[in-house]
């Protein structure tokens, strides 16, 4: 049996072999969106990234005759241990081909990473972002992932759990809602958004990008008050609501960024954006020069849904009716523009304020994504 060597990502070009080896597992699958490969190069760059303005991280490569098996980064973020109180090592860009004892090599090197960093355990997948592509696909592989969200075989399921890896809170759920205002549904949300304003003095306005900076504080503190209940949850740091929330700045409609707000005060925030993933599993990720000629058609492309990306509302909120009025005024605002469906993702299974809410507005879970953590060993 051939040996299997896992080592360190060091140069230029292992660098551009580990953003382009998701090319060798899904280039013949339909349903797989190539990451924008300047994006990805964004987050694994420590001058650049987000993640590593309180965080670090070494990417690895395995390697099976010579030829790519594999790839997995391992980081820490300085931010959650000192909110935890202890350390864990965050995997995530987890590919490999279908043979497990390629996975083994990767998760024992992220085991050993771990170690050498005293950290307690590990746990993901996370993109260093908590945002992009986060969480291994287990359910929902008949139609492409929306924006922000990832996509894997089904076997990378198996591969972790067969390492010992063991589900880690509660899956992250993608809602797909239909925006057919004629809907029964959607009728009696708008009935209730009606009885909700003639009685509550609660205000949803759009984004104000002239006051970015004072957005993101809101953003912060709605984030961090609105989820503090969840398990295992690690607030939010500036740095990581910029990294969520710049990059969108240039495609965003602010008339979808809403925001609700009780006598002048935050209470809530539902952003959406267009699913942009319609127009990108036509580039090929723009890895090639001649790529950009796709851009130029697709580019002019109107996605036929939005992608809701966080609905968070503080808790003192939550039997208001302001996440009646947020929901609907986004499909107000997204059916007069012509949306026909919206992706909701990723939420959490166990989040006590959207689960009943999406499922009175008749959504269906489309698709399913897991965590998985595992102790350090030795």
């Amino acid at each position: 049996m051939s040996e299997i060597a896992v080592t360190p990502v060091c140069t230029r070009r292992d660098r551009r072999l580990f953003l382009t080896f998701p090319w060798r597992i899904y280039r013949r699958d339909p349903l797989w969106v190539p990451p924008l490969l300047t994006e990805r190069a964004r987050l694994i760059d420590p001058k650049r990234g987000k993640f590593f303005e309180d965080g670090y991280a070494d990417l690895f490569i395995a390697w099976k005759d010579g030829k790519p098996v594999g790839t997995i980064s391992c980081a820490e973020d300085r931010a959650a241990t000192r909110a935890r109180g202890y350390g864990e090592c965050l995997i995530g860009f987890f590919e490999c081909v279908e043979e497990y004892a390629v996975a083994e090599a990767l998760f024992r090197q992220a085991e050993t990473w771990a170690r050498q960093h005293n950290l307690l355990s590990l746990h993901g997948t996370y993109n260093l972002d908590r945002e992009e592509a986060r969480g291994i696909l287990i359910e929902g592989r008949d139609r492409p992932a929306a924006v922000y969200c990832g996509y894997n075989p089904p076997y990378y399921a198996e591969f972790f759990e067969r390492y010992g890896f063991n589900k880690a809170g509660g899956d992250g759920l993608a809602y797909l809602i239909d925006l057919d205002p004629n809907r029964p549904e959607l009728k009696r949300l708008r009935r209730l958004a009606e009885k909700v304003r003639a009685r509550k003095h609660i205000r949803v306005r759009g984004a104000n990008l002239n006051d970015m900076d004072g957005e993101i504080e809101r953003i912060v503190e709605l984030q961090n008050r609105s989820l503090a209940h969840m398990p295992d949850f690690t607030p939010y740091t500036r740095a990581a609501i910029e990294a969520m929330v710049l990059p969108m700045v240039s495609i965003v409609d602010p008339e979808l960024v809403l925001f609700a707000e009780v006598d002048g005060k935050p209470a809530g925030w539902f952003p959406a954006i267009p699913n942009l993933n319609e127009v990108f599993i036509h580039l090929n990720g723009l890895r090639y020069p001649w790529d950009y000629l796709r851009l130029l058609y697709w580019g002019r492309y109107r996605p036929k849904s939005i992608a809701v990306k966080s609905v968070v509302v503080l808790p003192e909120y939550w039997d208001t009716g302001v996440s009646i009025l947020l929901f609907d005024e986004m499909l107000t605002r997204a059916v007069a523009k012509g949306y026909q469906w919206a992706d909701l993702s990723l939420t959490g299974e166990d989040n006590p304020d959207t689960w009943p809410l999406a499922h009175r507005l008749g959504a269906k879970i489309y698709k399913r994504y897991r965590f998985y953590r595992k102790a350090t060993t030795g």
